[in-house]
């Protein structure tokens, strides 16, 4: 590139001229990347075993999308296997189970984060208020305990309270509300509250230890100001404690609405089992996908309603961040 000196008040200056045949007219810029690569390589070295874990547990396995779109063999493999197109898909949808599924898997989560943040928010706040440091940790780890049993010890708790022979529950209904025919295990309609109720207790503890790390960054400036002023508790907590929740809420919010149509499989499989009596009300994908692939070992179809699923959250997710992000945008992801 040739450069020439400008004559005048300003000697010695350089200006760049246009490159002759260079039809866009553009100055030759060094590499943004490998710049930034060679002044901090350590960071770079430092994030290279997670970015080269996802690389392999995550962006590798992508390759087996191709199974949504095969009827696979495993005689022939992958590349082997009949390729037939938007099938599965067509038998999904024919068969009735892409509609139900949808429709159970979405209302669930919808209500497993609503409900589930509200609730969080609430016991988070509330123990937050808690002035003794010793009855603040008791019921924080009260709260929390739920969260650590594993499924399957809840699944013989459940039982234990809802069996039709002797459970303690049932035992009550029929005796003291006078259904003597009740039998949980044969009535689908009570499920969709037994399996909410569960959800709500296992998992409202994990939230509220999130909503209270966002809690102790709130600085006691803005409540010693307010009590100056003559605020009360529940006017501190209106007006400065929520609005300063709203980030993490938000963030929270578009986090698990990513995964809208990626059910609490252990939570489902352990209250429901293999119990087809309760599927109509009960049967999300991952437990659908779980029992095609145990009963028929059909990979093809199975991968084309997973398939399903990370579309489904992923045109969610870019649709609530856009939003946000014209609402307001420093609560968007991206």
């Amino acid at each position: 590139m040739r450069r020439k000196t400008i004559m005048g008040g300003n000697k010695g200056r350089t200006s760049d001229t246009k490159v002759v045949g260079d039809s866009s007219m553009k100055l030759r810029r060094p590499n943004g990347l490998v710049t930034e690569t060679r002044k901090n390589w350590r960071l770079f070295l430092m994030i290279a075993p997670a970015v080269l874990f996802f690389l392999v547990f995550n962006y590798g396995p992508m390759v087996g999308i191709y199974y949504a779109f095969t009827q696979y063999s495993f005689g022939d493999g992958l590349l082997g296997s009949p390729f037939v197109g938007l099938t599965n898909f067509k038998i999904l949808l024919q068969n009735g189970s892409l509609g139900y599924l949808t429709r159970n898997t979405v209302l669930y989560n919808l209500v497993f984060i609503v409900v589930g943040n509200v609730l969080e928010v609430l016991v988070a706040v509330l123990i937050h208020r808690l002035t003794s440091s010793k009855f603040k940790k008791f019921s924080q780890s009260v709260i929390l305990f739920p969260y650590v049993i594993s499924f399957v010890i809840v699944q013989v708790f459940a039982y234990a309270m809802l069996n039709g022979n002797s459970g303690a529950l049932t035992h009550f209904i029929r005796e003291g509300l006078g259904a003597s025919g009740f039998n949980a295990y044969t009535t689908p309609s009570i499920w969709k509250y037994v399996i909410v109720l569960v959800y709500l207790w296992k998992h409202t503890g994990y939230g509220m230890i999130i909503y209270l790390a966002a809690l102790s960054g709130i600085s006691r400036d803005y409540y010693e100001a307010a009590q100056i002023d003559g605020a009360t508790a529940v006017q501190q907590i209106r007006y400065i404690t929520l609005p300063q929740l709203v980030p993490t809420f938000i963030t929270l919010l578009l986090l698990a609405i990513g995964n809208i149509l990626r059910g609490q499989f252990e939570l489902f499989y352990q209250l429901v089992g293999t119990n087809g009596l309760l599927y109509e009300q009960t049967d999300i994908f991952d437990t659908f996908v779980f029992r095609l692939l145990q009963n028929s070992f059909d990979v093809g179809l199975g991968t084309a309603a997973g398939l399903y699923q990370s579309f489904f959250g992923l045109v969610v997710v870019l649709a609530c961040n856009y939003f946000v992000k014209r609402s307001e945008p420093g609560y968007a992801l991206f």
